[in-house]
């Protein structure tokens, strides 16, 4: 009787292992994790919001993306207004469709208008840009309010809905092209802490347009990234 009750207690187990195991076996395998398409770039020109123009951003933008291993194409999340007979630039229409990453992996967010809060459901559930995500392209979080220096100004030159301001006033520092000490861009929050609003991308203006004037408000120069593809 023992012996009987010994094998069947054998069979049993013998029987749940490789129930287990089929079960493991059969599970999808992890899905890849997805490539960086988003940063907060890891140093800003250091010539304050004279970047070189939209185009010299993009550049700044591809370097560290290019340099971090990417193969992506970025853009700066920037606007400009027309002027002079040239539309107007919105930062929203030149970063692809999404969705993007961060360098860990983690969605910040589904399109542009996931992004941009678009329908009032995506304004209540908003994007995933935030201190512990937004990071630059090594992975690295960025100083903001509580650290030494606070650097959580984001220059973009944009309204809420990621559009060129139209009104005549500078918001740009003449379109990324001076670090003279007057002057104003527009900046927004990427930890969305301090400022009327909160905003990740249309918080306040600067104080000037100088490296100095962008530190002095909280900042350092810095500026999003995104891909295109």
């Amino acid at each position: 009787m023992n012996t009987r009750l010994r094998t069947f207690g054998i069979g049993i187990t013998i029987a749940l292992i490789g129930g287990s195991y089929l079960a493991t076996a059969q599970q999808p395998p992890a899905a890849p994790p997805q490539p960086m398409s988003f940063f907060i770039t890891s140093a800003g020109s250091g010539k304050g919001a004279d970047l070189g123009g939209i185009a010299g951003a993009d550049r700044i933008c591809q370097t560290l993306a290019t340099t971090a291993g990417s193969t992506k194409t970025f853009h700066a999340y920037l606007s400009q207004p027309a002027a002079n007979g040239a539309a107007a630039i919105n930062a929203r229409d030149r970063i692809g469709a999404g969705p993007w990453f961060n360098a860990k992996g983690a969605r910040i967010a589904q399109s542009v208008a996931d992004l941009h809060g678009d329908t009032l459901e995506m304004a209540r559930r908003g994007n995933n840009i935030q201190k512990p995500t937004a990071l630059t392209e090594k992975g690295e979080t960025v100083n903001g309010v509580g650290d030494t220096p606070n650097q959580h100004d984001m220059i973009t030159g944009s309204q809420l809905d990621g559009a060129a301001f139209t009104d005549a006033a500078d918001h740009t520092c003449s379109n990324y092209t001076s670090s003279a000490t007057t002057g104003t861009v527009q900046l927004g929050h990427h930890d969305r802490t301090g400022g009327g609003n909160i905003s990740w991308n249309a918080t306040h203006p600067s104080r000037g347009c100088s490296q100095e004037n962008l530190v002095a408000t909280g900042g350092a120069g810095r500026f999003y990234c995104f891909a295109i593809n």
